[in-house]
C-alpha cells in the first residue's frame, strides 16, 4: 500500500515561508560533449554537441537529430560547434544561428533555416555565412550566442587564446577578439549595425558592444530585468561573473589589465580607467574550480522559491551554485564527473544543465515554498484504506477550484475539478514511488504548490 507524505499538513492562520532547495533531476542522457541547451519557443529542448550535431528532445522521447554540420567544423580542444540560438520570430521565419570554428580554425557566425517540409529537420543547404573571424590560437573562442531584449544578436568572442592574451587583443579596439559583439540580423542573411552601438560609424569596430573579456564562454540576459550576466573564464586564479544593465554600451571588463578585481598585466594599461569590476568572483584555490560556466536568472513559474536566483557552475569543480539578489553565493549541488559546460532554458523559463557526461539535468526546487494561508483551513493526508490522496477543504474560506499533480519535470499527471463539498479525493494509485507536485488552484487561477513524496 502506498503512503503519501506532505511537507505541509495543516495551516491555520500562520504564514510559512521556505527557502529554496535546488537539486538536479536527470531528464535525458546519451549526448556527446553537449555545449548548448536552448529552445525554439515550443515544447522541444535543443542540444548542440561540440562535434557538430544539433538534436532535440521532447516529452521524454528519444533525441532527434535536427542538423549535422560536422563536415564544416574543426574539432579538438576548444574548437567545434560552440553556439546555437533561435530567432525570436523563429515560428514565423524558421531562422536559427550557429557559432562554430571552421576547418581553418576561424570563428564563423552563420544562419540556417528549418526545412520547408519538416519542422523537425533543418535544411543543411540553407547556410548563409554572416561573419568570419580569424583565430590566432585554438583556444579561447568564446562561442555563446544570445538575442537580447532589444532583438539584436549578441556574440561572445574570446581573446584569441594562448595564455595571458599575448597580443593584448581584449584591450585593442581594432580586433573583434576579447569582445562582445552586437548586430541587427536581417532577413536576407546579412546584418546591420545598431545605431546605438558605441563605435557605430567607425570602421572595423562597429560591431563591438563591450571589450576587455578573456573567454566569455557563456552569457545571458535576465528576462525580467534585462540585466546582462557574463561569466568570464579566468587565467590562473580568479573566475569572474559580471552583472550590468544590459543597455549600457562600451563597457570595459578589464582583461588583461585585471583578472577579476586583481591586477594581472598592467604593461599596456596606462590611461585605462572606468573598468567594470566583477559582480562576484571566486578563486581556484578556494573552490577547486578552473573555468566558470555562466547560466541564467531563474524566471520560470514552476519553482517560486528560485525566482531571481542566478545559477552558474564550474567545469572542474562540478559544483552548481547560485547567486541571490544580494550577491550572496550558495552551493546547490555537486555531480562528480559532469564537467558542466552549459545551462539552458525551455520555452517556459525552466532551467537545465549539462556537461561532458552527456546527461541533461533539470534544476528543480524540492522545497517548492509554502504560501500564506492566513484565512484558509484545509488538510492534506493519505487515506489509509485506499490509494487515494484526500484533500479536505473548508469551502467557506479556501476558494480552491482545481487540483493538479505534476511530476518533477512539470508534466501534468492528474487534474481534477474540486467539487463544492467538504472532502475531495485524488486517486494516486497509478503513481510510482517518487517526488511529485500537488498544485491547488485558487479562484484567481494562482497555483499554490506543495511537494509530495509517494513511497
Amino acid at each position: 500500500m502506498k503512503t503519501l507524505l506532505t511537507y505541509l499538513m495543516f495551516l491555520f492562520g500562520t504564514a510559512v515561508f521556505a527557502q529554496p532547495i535546488p537539486l538536479l533531476e536527470q531528464v535525458a542522457t546519451g549526448f556527446d560533449s553537449p555545449v548548448v541547451i536552448t529552445n525554439a519557443g515550443d515544447g522541444r529542448i535543443f542540444i548542440a554537441e561540440q562535434g557538430g550535431l544539433i538534436k532535440f528532445i521532447e516529452d521524454g522521447n528519444p533525441a532527434v537529430t535536427f542538423l549535422n554540420i560536422s563536415g564544416l567544423i574543426s574539432s579538438g580542444g576548444e574548437r567545434g560547434l560552440l553556439g546555437l540560438v533561435f530567432h525570436p520570430d523563429y515560428a514565423t521565419n524558421g531562422y536559427f544561428y550557429v557559432n562554430y570554428t571552421n576547418t581553418s580554425g576561424a570563428t564563423v557566425i552563420s544562419r540556417f533555416n528549418v526545412s520547408d517540409t519538416d519542422e523537425n529537420t533543418a535544411d543543411p543547404d540553407s547556410e548563409i555565412i554572416m561573419l568570419t573571424v580569424s583565430q590566432p590560437f585554438s583556444n579561447h573562442n568564446g562561442g555563446c550566442l544570445q538575442f537580447g531584449p532589444d532583438g539584436y544578436l549578441y556574440i561572445a568572442m574570446g581573446d584569441g587564446g594562448s595564455g595571458g592574451d599575448p597580443n593584448n587583443y581584449a584591450q585593442t579596439l581594432t580586433s573583434y577578439l576579447g569582445k562582445l559583439l552586437r548586430i541587427d540580423v536581417l532577413d536576407d542573411g546579412t546584418y546591420a549595425i545598431p545605431n546605438d552601438n558605441p563605435y557605430a560609424g567607425t570602421a572595423n569596430v562597429e560591431e563591438i558592444w563591450a571589450f576587455g573579456l578573456r573567454n566569455p564562454w557563456k552569457f545571458s540576459f535576465d528576462s525580467a530585468t534585462g540585466d546582462l550576466w557574463i561569466a568570464d573564464v579566468g587565467q590562473n586564479n580568479i573566475e569572474e561573473i559580471n552583472k550590468v544593465d544590459g543597455t549600457l554600451p562600451g563597457l570595459n571588463y578589464g582583461w588583461r589589465c585585471y583578472e577579476g578585481d586583481t591586477e594581472y598585466d598592467m604593461s599596456q594599461c596606462g590611461g585605462i580607467t572606468g573598468t567594470t569590476m566583477p559582480y562576484a568572483q571566486y578563486t581556484h584555490s578556494e573552490t577547486g574550480g578552473c573555468s566558470v560556466t555562466g547560466g541564467y536568472v531563474y524566471r520560470g513559474a514552476m519553482y517560486p522559491g528560485m525566482q531571481g536566483l542566478y545559477f552558474f557552475t564550474d567545469f572542474c569543480s562540478n559544483v552548481v551554485s547560485s547567486i541571490d539578489t544580494e550577491g550572496v553565493m550558495a552551493e546547490v549541488e555537486t555531480v562528480n564527473g559532469s564537467n558542466f559546460t552549459t545551462f539552458g532554458e525551455d520555452a517556459d523559463g525552466e532551467l537545465y544543465i549539462t556537461g561532458m557526461s552527456g546527461n541533461i539535468y533539470k534544476i528543480i526546487d524540492v522545497n517548492l515554498g509554502i504560501d500564506d494561508y492566513s484565512s484558509t483551513a484545509f488538510s492534506i493526508y493519505p487515506n489509509p484504506a485506499t490509494d487515494y490522496l484526500t484533500i479536505e477543504i473548508n469551502t467557506q474560506s479556501s476558494g480552491f477550484a482545481q487540483a493538479y499533480v505534476y511530476d518533477m519535470g512539470g508534466k501534468q499527471l492528474i487534474s481534477k475539478k474540486l467539487e463544492n463539498t467538504t472532502v475531495n479525493t485524488l486517486d494516486i494509485a497509478g503513481l510510482s514511488s517518487g517526488l511529485y507536485v500537488l498544485a491547488l488552484t485558487d479562484e484567481n487561477g494562482y497555483k499554490h504548490n506543495y511537494k509530495l513524496s509517494v513511497k
